[in-house]
């Protein structure tokens, strides 16, 4: 499975990447006030665009959330960033055909549509208001109101030119891979077992086969339970789903289980953490309904167009020999790509990059300081994580997780470390034409190494961003 994948999941996460690296979360946010169709549509492509494992999404949602976008589209956001993701569909579309592959997308959009139509009816304002009170009232350690960054988003166009911006997509690529190298290997390793070890009547035992459109009611049901018991989730999601349709399982209740990796047992425990016990059990029942109804109507599209795949692998769906065919030369290709990315992430403080970044100590993810769902400080070091499992788990034994990762602090490399120690701003100094500001006050702002820099108009802000090096230097001899 892994042979026929690789060249898909490289592509997937060197676009996940740079997408990352060059998309601003401050305009999704200001952009989901509200859950009209128009914000659903906006949340639902800012997700497909910053696509990330569900643990990730989860802290995401929550954090939009938190800082005033509304439920409904927050909720929408987390779900397409695991569901309509394009890595996702190419895993699909070859380990189980290119019908699974339109269905995630077609089943995607029915499910947000759903979504949105259920969950304002099924969640009463009350109880959002309790948990938004619950996220800001200081209980979660990631949530704080940041600031707009508008110079920041200026500069996203001369970043994506940039060679320093460009490492910095690698180092997101870098990071997630290795965040989700368990759930990957979890889910090639149980699905090559389960395709190749379990017989055919196990399934048929735990799903109604043979019964038709009732297997299939059965089968929509089923499949998110089975995703909520097996703790595998993201992409690791689709091997099992192959060995699932391989064992008999119905059309749609593949697309159930494949979007229900936001169920999965640890997740719900998260919601919970999150939003409170009401709240998460109405979410997680909300969940399963939309992801069960969005896989019977997907099915039932499909077989009106006559587009359900007709056989079913009767051999293993891992491959059995390798050789040289387009797979193989797709597989060089990726492979030499991914090897420059990773070049590019060794080489990222050489190269300018790492500005403002933090790698995760406990899954290895990397986020923006600024953004970071969680935070925690320890022995005089601030430390920023994807989500509040991770800084959780970092709290409960912290030496454990700096030791497997020595150096890891408030940025990903030593040289950005460096350099919020020396490149301070001083207090209400514009480091452009040298005039105090009132920082309350100041026409325009800018974040260069985790510092925040105030300036006297946006002139000034503009040459700041276009050589922070020089100013910030001169600043230091002033």
């Amino acid at each position: 499975m892994f042979y026929d994948t690789f060249w898909a999941l490289a592509l997937g996460f060197a676009l996940s990447g740079a997408v990352q690296a060059f998309v601003s979360r401050r305009a999704m946010q200001r952009s989901l006030g509200d859950h009209r169709p128009g914000t659903v549509v906006k949340a639902s492509f800012f997700g497909m665009v910053s696509s990330s494992c569900s643990y990730a999404a989860s802290a995401l949602g929550k954090s939009l959330f938190a800082r005033g976008a509304d439920f409904t589209a927050s909720m929408t956001f987390m779900f397409a960033s695991t569901n309509l993701v394009l890595e996702l569909g190419v895993v699909l579309w070859l380990l189980i055909g290119w019908q699974f592959a339109v269905a995630e997308f077609v089943g995607g959009a029915v499910m947000i549509a759903l979504l949105a139509l259920v969950l304002p009816r099924a969640v009463p304002t009350a109880l959002l208001e309790q948990a938004r009170e619950r996220l800001t009232g200081g209980t979660s350690a990631g949530v704080e109101a940041a600031d707009d960054n508008e110079a920041a988003e200026a500069g996203s166009a001369t970043r994506l030119r940039s060679r320093a911006g460009w490492s910095d997509a690698a180092g997101y690529a870098i990071s997630d891979l290795s965040m989700l190298r368990k759930e990957l290997v979890i889910g090639f390793v149980v699905a090559g077992l389960a395709s190749v070890a379990v017989p055919v009547w196990v399934w048929q035992a735990l799903f109604l086969t043979g019964s038709g459109w009732l297997s299939g009611v059965e089968n929509v049901i089923v499949g998110p339970v089975l995703a909520f018991l097996s703790f595998v989730c993201s992409v690791g999601n689709v091997p099992l789903g192959a060995a699932l349709w391989k064992g008999g399982i119905s059309f749609g209740g593949v697309v159930a289980f494949i979007f229900a990796d936001l169920l999965a047992l640890p997740l719900v425990l998260i919601y919970r953490k999150f939003y409170g016990t009401r709240l998460a059990v109405r979410l997680s029942l909300v969940f399963w309904a939309v992801m069960s109804v969005a896989g019977l109507i997907t099915e039932g599209l499909f077989r009106l167009l006559s587009l359900i795949p007709g056989h079913r692998p009767k051999a293993s769906i891992a491959t059995i020999h390798l050789g040289w065919n387009y797979t193989t030369v797709l597989n060089v290709v990726a492979l030499v790509a991914f090897g420059y990315l990773y070049w590019l992430y060794r080489n990222r403080d050489r190269l300018g990059g790492g500005a403002g970044l933090a790698k995760d100590v406990v899954c290895g993810m990397q986020v923006r300081a600024q953004d970071a769902p969680a935070r925690a400080r320890h022995a005089g070091h601030d430390y920023y994580f994807c989500s509040d499992r991770c800084h959780d788990r970092f709290l409960a034994a912290p030496e454990t997780f700096l030791n497997q990762n020595p150096g890891q602090g408030r940025d990903s490399g030593s040289g950005d470390r460096q350099a919020l120690e020396t490149d301070t701003p001083a207090p209400g100094l514009d480091p452009v034409c040298g005039m105090t500001v009132d920082p309350d006050s100041a026409a325009a702002r800018a974040e260069h190494h985790g510092a925040t820099y105030f300036f006297c108009s946006t002139g000034c802000r503009d040459a700041f961003i276009a050589d922070p090096a020089a100013f910030t230097a001169a600043q230091s001899s002033r």
